[in-house]
């Protein structure tokens, strides 16, 4: 299998991550989205949301989406576990992944496209479109992922990482929402400590290098 990857993009370093935290090697082929190669044969084809990363199996099979990459990795190799061991641990694993996703790495993803300038024109991911960057999306996005670290904060004060005693998913998933966070100047620290201590402590890891 083949991980199709274009390094600075933030979904795809969490499939990079993930990889890492397993221990496991995964073939890696570019993909230059910020040229536009993803609109381009045999990208096109392989993956019509022209997002990276995908990830091609041995019999041309494609899976896209980073979590669903991860999933299929963790089938092929549960150890040690991510996305949980138990009936249990699956299903808080996943309610604070959605949790992540939805409540802050969305609201922080659109925040950022609506703000950076490389991203004009690509608000959307996986698109090339005229539609306009919105000062009102950075407002919104940044009230959003306010709100969202007023509710992790609790969780964190009391677990030692984002599902309970354990290094899942979702850590790796808001790590990259702290990320934005921090370089939207929210002054996580301040507001938010326990979070502030678990992302300084995550920071450490060797996967965030990957």
């Amino acid at each position: 299998m083949k991980l199709y990857d274009f390094e600075p993009a933030a979904n795809s370093k969490r499939v990079r991550m993930f990889i890492s935290e397993k221990g496991i090697e995964v073939p890696i082929v570019q993909c230059n989205v910020r040229d536009g190669e993803q609109f381009q044969e045999p990208f096109n084809t392989m993956n019509p949301f022209h997002c990276v990363p995908f990830l091609e199996l041995d019999d041309g099979t494609v899976i896209s989406e980073s979590i669903s990459i991860c999933r299929y990795l963790e089938e092929q190799y549960p150890e040690p576990s991510f996305f949980g061991t138990t009936a249990e641990e699956r299903g808080i694993i996943d309610m604070w992944n959605r949790r992540v996703e939805l409540d802050g790495f969305m609201p922080a993803l659109h925040a950022s496209r609506n703000h950076i300038p490389l991203f004009e024109g690509r608000v959307v991911p996986g698109t090339r479109t005229s539609l306009p960057q919105l000062p009102e999306m950075v407002q919104r996005g940044k009230e959003m992922l306010d709100i969202f670290l007023g509710r992790l904060e609790p969780q964190l004060a009391t677990n030692e990482f984002i599902a309970g005693p354990k290094i899942s998913i979702a850590d790796i998933t808001c790590y990259f929402v702290i990320n934005m966070a921090n370089n939207f100047k929210m002054d996580v620290e301040t507001k938010y400590p326990s979070i502030a201590r678990w992302h300084k402590a995550f920071c450490k890891r060797p996967s965030t290098e990957a």
